[in-house]
C-alpha cells in the first residue's frame, strides 16, 4: 500500500525501519516486529510512545496493544476470564472495558451488581459508576454517589467529579454546579475540567468569563512540556475553536 505515493510513503517506510532496528537491538522483536509490519503507522507510533518515549523520560501508562488492535477481542477475553474466575478485580476490568468501548449500559450494570458486600464502598467502582450514569443521562443517580465520595482526595479533580458538576447543571442546580467547576480549576493542569467549565459559562450567557477560561488555558500551553502539550492537545484545540466562535459573535 502506497498511502497516496510520494514522500509520505517513504516516510512510513523509514519509520518502520527505524522501529524494526530499534526493537531488534533491544531483543523485543518477538513482541513488536509483526505489529510494526502489519500496522505500519499505528504500530510504529505505539512502539515509539511505549518503548522509547516512556522509557527515556516519562512515567507513561502502558498501552494495551490487543485492545487497540481488536477492542472486541479484548472484551471477549475479559468476559472469558470473568466466567472462569468470578472475582471483583475481573469484574472491574470488564466493566472498565465496556465503559471505554461505549457499552455503557453493560458497564453500569456490572459496576452496580459488583458494588456489594465488602466491595460496596470501592472507590474506583463508584467513580466509574458515576461516569456511566452521567453518560446514560441518569443524573439523579449520580448525586448520592458523588456526595458519598466527595471528601476522598481521588475525587477532587477526577472525571467522576466533572460528571457530578455536569449532572448538577442538567438538574438545574446551576450555583452548585459552578461551585464544583471552580473547585476543579488549577493552573497548568486539569484542562478538560477547565474547558468544560468554559462551556458551562457559555451555556449561561457568560461569554467574557468563558473567554478568560479559554485564554488562560492557551497562555499556559506554551509553558508545558511537549508530553503535556500532546496529552492535552484536544482541549487546547477545542478552546481555540471556542475563542474563535466568541470573537465571531462579538463582531456580528
Amino acid at each position: 500500500m502506497f498511502y497516496g505515493g510520494g514522500s509520505y510513503y517513504y516516510l512510513i517506510i523509514g519509520l518502520q525501519i527505524f522501529c524494526a532496528i530499534h526493537c531488534l537491538r533491544r531483543g523485543t522483536q518477538g513482541r513488536w516486529l509483526w505489529i510494526i509490519i502489519v500496522l505500519p503507522v499505528l504500530g510504529s507510533l505505539i512502539y515509539i510512545y511505549q518503548e522509547i518515549l516512556s522509557n527515556r523520560r516519562f512515567n507513561a501508562p502502558k498501552i494495551n496493544i490487543g485492545a487497540v488492535i481488536n477492542p472486541g477481542g479484548n472484551i471477549k477475553k475479559l468476559e472469558d476470564e470473568l466466567n472462569f474466575t468470578d472475582t471483583f478485580a475481573n469484574r472491574m476490568k470488564l466493566a472498565d472495558a465496556y465503559l471505554a468501548a461505549g457499552q455503557t449500559e453493560k458497564a453500569a450494570d456490572l459496576y452496580k451488581t459488583s458494588l456489594t458486600g465488602a466491595f460496596a464502598e470501592n472507590e474506583h467502582g463508584l467513580m466509574q459508576l458515576i461516569i456511566a450514569y452521567y453518560e446514560l443521562q441518569l443524573y439523579e443517580e449520580v448525586i448520592p454517589i458523588a456526595k458519598k465520595l466527595y471528601k476522598i482526595p481521588q475525587f477532587a479533580r477526577s472525571k467522576a467529579h466533572l460528571a457530578y458538576a455536569m449532572s448538577l447543571e442538567e438538574l438545574g442546580q446551576l450555583d452548585e454546579a459552578e461551585n464544583e467547576f471552580k473547585a476543579m480549576k488549577g493552573r497548568y493542569s486539569y484542562f478538560e475540567q477547565r474547558y468544560q467549565y468554559g462551556l458551562f459559562l457559555l451555556r449561561n450567557d457568560r461569554e467574557t468569563d468563558a473567554w478568560t477560561i479559554f485564554s488562560d488555558m492557551l497562555n499556559e500551553e506554551q509553558h508545558l512540556s511537549q508530553m503535556e502539550k500532546r496529552s492535552n492537545s484536544k482541549w487546547f484545540s477545542l478552546a481555540k475553536a471556542e475563542i474563535k466562535k466568541i470573537a465571531a459573535q462579538q463582531k456580528a
